[in-house]
């Protein structure tokens, strides 16, 4: 067990069925000239693959923080993150809900099923760009990783 270098690129999971909101949020954070390298699963079962070095995912890394959609086909956002929370392997990845929703239910849902925090998508990309700066001032800046 040890804590996590900042000296390696920052490994994003995003998990969106979406091309121009994937493309929006890459954009705001290369804007952000950061050390992020953002990785996309499609659906939930190309993210569980990632996470599990599984399929054409052999050599993933393993993500230090999810960025998850809640509305996909197949396989959703609430059973990603119920899947995830409930293996010990993948329990202590930080997970932020990245949705167009701002349901309560939703919003409920995904705290009681343990999601890290919940932001609501712009299509704005100077929003995204603040999305981007604010995920990496605190999850990347403040926070201290957990790597097993």
């Amino acid at each position: 067990m040890h804590y996590r270098s900042n000296a390696n690129p920052n490994v994003i999971l995003m998990i969106d069925d979406n091309p121009t909101d994937v493309l929006l949020i890459k954009e705001a954070f290369a804007f952000c000239e950061g050390n992020e390298k953002i990785y996309v699963a499609e659906n939930g079962f190309q993210a569980i693959e990632f996470l599990k070095q599984q399929g054409q995912y052999l050599q993933a890394p393993r993500p230090d923080l999810i960025l998850l959609d809640l509305n996909m086909p197949r396989k959703n956002g609430f059973e990603v993150l119920a899947e995830m929370k409930a293996d010990p392997n993948f329990r202590s990845i930080p997970i932020i809900i990245y949705t167009s929703s701002v349901a309560k239910e939703d919003i409920k849902t995904a705290y009681h099923n343990h999601a890290n925090g919940y932001i609501r998508k712009s299509v704005d990309f100077d929003n995204c760009i603040k999305i981007a700066r604010l995920i990496k001032d605190f999850w990347f800046s403040a926070s201290i990783l957990y790597e097993p």
